[in-house]
């Protein structure tokens, strides 16, 4: 075959044409050699010499395409099938034919055709009309089946396709395919466009078929509200939407099944939200898994429509966490507290991620209930209590008294507890009781594993960051800094050739680190024994280190006495006071409270005190078996026995002693967030020169939550303050806005 330009008789050579046309449209038999003779003829007629007949050979090809659909439409309306079955039919076969006809008229799409159509650009943002530009043959076909077929028989086809829909609701069984294939055409004839493809199905079907969804679920629902109760209502509710999202999935284009999904929601549930909204109430406080599934299954799509369910999960939780917490009674109340909460929080998490499926929302919920009840207060007036209970909790699981507990344990129970810490506001409070309790067990070796002392403040780390932990992590850099320091003290002494008479052994504590408390220091008039040790140290000390300064805190120490004056040897642990008392008794066998105090220095509430915890052991003995005063007068026992050769003794401990402490340590609290609060309003005013004060208050309250929940008028306070320090001014114009002093 020749490709060069050669002068065609059209009307032969598109007779000749027209005839594999009909052929190729109808779907009949052409044989091969036809087919490819065919190509030739509408290459021939696209590149004729003198001019090219492409443009006749596209106007003769609508019009032949034009009379065809004309002859279908006549035979799909006037058929006795059912004009679905016609319509279905002939669209297959047509549809079809026209993709093979646009494969034989490749030369004339690709070379012609395509070269005067607009570009994209130009029909998305141009003023221009698809209607107005040639179309592919393929497209031809497609848009003069929509014009020829379609638009006559819409009317028709839509209300024969609602009627099939709504019987297959019923129960019957339409056929799905004849239905699927006649909704299918209304895109498909029209995919071909690169912009509104889906406009014709979407106004011709999708609108009409959405409305009479509605009105029939809106129907459905008020049958079945009158018929069955909240529960089988929303049973039934499942059921339909489900069978209608797999009739949408069987029928519809998969652009209309959310919108399918939509409508039906909004006719059986939106449409009866106050009704559903009035049934959580009571499934909520019953607790009742299948139907709260249910429930929130229906609300969730529905804008707004969880939010009276969440709001009814947070107050039911709340209420059940109140109760729990504030019916503690007992001895050991920070331990019940603290396992009275998880099992709110882990009873509730499980129910959310059961029911809920783990929605953010009711995470949310359950977040600000617990908040609630961990932040409750019985008394306004008073701190809250919980950054006290969970830091005793966190002491009883970290001393060794805590007995019958594996260290994973003890882990585990940690870790529960910073869920606990997460709600707490006043974390400043907790982290005072915590640092408090972490001294006394250092310092008197109490605690069962520096691991899991390490590992508690390291989870504490992770909660609210390094500044939170700093002083708890000096407080364990002196405790190794100490050992390292015994150590070379222990080297300094044999270096010299010392002898100090007895084991001695110190930790060297920083100031600013550690929560020591002032209220038992007393003056103490060290025991002769004690005297070269000390003396020893602080050479060794001062040469070691310049200008720091020693004090020793006597009421926080312990010493180990060997009792030699009875049947038998006993060792006996007790304090460096009680001890510097019983030492006065190697000299004499009876000594008054006078004599007691001359030779201590001690003031009168800790001699008193100490005595008492000597008596009680009965290792002194009172003359008149009073308690000790001032006028005592106290004997060694030379009778004392005891099975156990190996025992401790404790001071006194006086009853407003915890009470007090608790006071000092909300005290502390509210002295430190002052200068938190302080150097908070510095750094917001530096960085912002001049604020408002409602804005000032607000970016302090941003900086300060993660720590605690400060008050306004502590702040306001602290502005004061700041003010009267010159570190901030008032502007002159305005009464409210503060501006920064350089």
């Amino acid at each position: 075959m020749s490709l060069k330009p050669r002068k065609v008789d059209f009307d032969i050579t598109w007779g000749e044409l027209k005839n594999t046309v009909e052929g190729v449209i109808t779907l009949g038999k052409v044989p091969r050699a036809v087919w490819n003779d065919r190509f030739t003829d509408v290459y021939a007629l696209c590149v004729a010499f003198p001019e090219p007949l492409g443009d006749r050979l596209y106007q003769e090809t609508k019009q032949f395409l034009d009379h065809h659909v004309r002859y279908l439409y006549k035979l799909v309306a006037n058929s006795e099938e059912g004009l679905l079955g016609a319509y279905h039919k002939h669209w297959l076969q047509y549809s079809q034919g026209v993709n093979y006809l646009n494969k034989l008229y490749m030369y004339l799409n690709t070379q012609h055709i395509r070269k005067q159509k607009f570009s994209d650009a130009d029909l998305i943002y141009g003023c221009l009309e698809p209607a107005d530009q040639m179309l592919e043959i393929g497209e031809l076909g497609l848009d003069l089946w929509k014009r020829n077929m379609i638009e006559p028989l819409k009317d028709s086809l839509v209300n024969l396709l609602l009627e099939a829909i709504r019987s297959d609701r019923l129960g019957d069984s339409p056929n799905q395919k004849v239905i699927h294939g006649v909704i299918d055409s209304f895109v498909l004839v029209e995919e071909y466009k690169k912009k509104g493809s889906l406009q014709l199905y979407q106004e011709m079907f999708e609108i009409p078929f959405l409305q009479a969804t509605g009105e029939y679920y809106r129907k459905e629902a008020s049958k079945l509200l009158y018929e069955s109760d909240c529960s089988m209502y929303m049973v039934k509710v499942l059921q339909r939407l489900d069978s209608e999202n797999l009739r949408s999935r069987k029928f519809l284009h998969p652009s209309s099944y959310p919108r399918v999904t939509e409508e039906c929601e909004q006719r059986m549930v939106a449409d009866h939200l106050q009704f559903l909204h009035g049934e959580c109430v009571a499934m909520v406080q019953q607790e009742r898994k299948k139907d709260l599934q249910n429930m929130y299954t229906l609300l969730k799509p529905v804008h707004g429509g969880p939010d009276a369910l969440i709001r009814q999960v947070q107050q039911h939780i709340t209420r059940i966490g109140l109760e729990s917490v504030n019916s503690l009674r007992g001895d050991n109340i920070p331990q019940m507290f603290v396992e009275s909460v998880l099992e709110v929080h882990n009873k509730f998490q499980q129910l959310i991620k059961e029911v809920f499926h783990g929605d953010q929302q009711f995470i949310g919920a359950l977040d600000k209930a617990c908040a609630t009840v961990i932040n409750h207060r019985t008394n306004p007036k008073h701190p809250c209590r919980s950054p006290e209970l969970l830091a005793k909790y966190c002491d009883s699981l970290l001393k060794k008294s805590a007995k019958g507990i594996s260290e994973s344990e003890i882990e585990d129970k940690l870790s529960q507890s910073v869920t606990v810490f997460r709600y707490i506001d006043d974390k400043d409070i907790y982290q005072k009781f915590y640092a408090k309790m972490l001294a006394k067990r250092l310092i008197h070796s109490q605690s069962m594993s520096m691991d899991l002392e390490e590992t508690m403040i390291n989870k504490l780390k992770q909660a609210c960051g390094y500044e939170f932990t700093s002083k708890l992590h000096r407080m364990f850099t002196d405790m190794s800094v100490s050992g390292d320091l015994n150590n070379k003290f222990s080297s300094f002494l044999r270096t010299e050739n010392i002898d100090l008479g007895i084991n001695f052994s110190i930790y060297v504590l920083q100031a600013g680190a550690w929560p020591l408390a002032q209220s038992a220091i007393s003056p103490f008039a060290i025991p002769q024994q004690l005297e070269r040790s000390v003396q020893k140290f602080e050479d060794f000390y001062n040469s070691k280190f310049s200008g720091r300064k020693l004090t020793w805190l006597h009421h926080l120490c312990n010493a180990e006495v060997k009792l030699c004056y009875l049947k038998k040897p006993y060792i006996v642990t007790m304090g460096t006071y009680q001890m510097g008392l019983l030492l006065l008794y190697e000299s004499a066998d009876t000594l008054s409270y006078k004599e007691l105090q001359e030779n201590t220095r001690l003031n009168d509430e800790q001699l008193v005190k100490h005595l008492q915890s000597l008596a009680d052991a009965k290792l002194l003995i009172t003359t008149d078996e009073a308690p000790v005063n001032g006028e005592s007068v106290l004997t060694l026992n030379k009778c004392y026995s005891n099975k156990r050769t190996k025992f401790k003794i404790s001071a006194v401990i006086q009853k407003e002693t915890p009470q007090q402490e608790i006071e000092q340590t909300h005290s502390s609290v509210d002295e430190d967030r002052k200068l938190y609060l302080q150097a908070a309003i510095v750094r917001i005013m530096k960085a912002r020169k001049v604020l408002r004060h409602n804005i000032l208050i607000q970016e302090v309250i941003n900086q300060a939550k993660s720590r605690f929940v400060p008050s306004i008028t502590m702040i306001k306070k602290c502005i004061e303050a700041l003010i009267d320090k010159q570190y901030l001014e008032r502007t002159p114009h305005s009464a409210d806005e503060y501006s920064y002093v350089a």
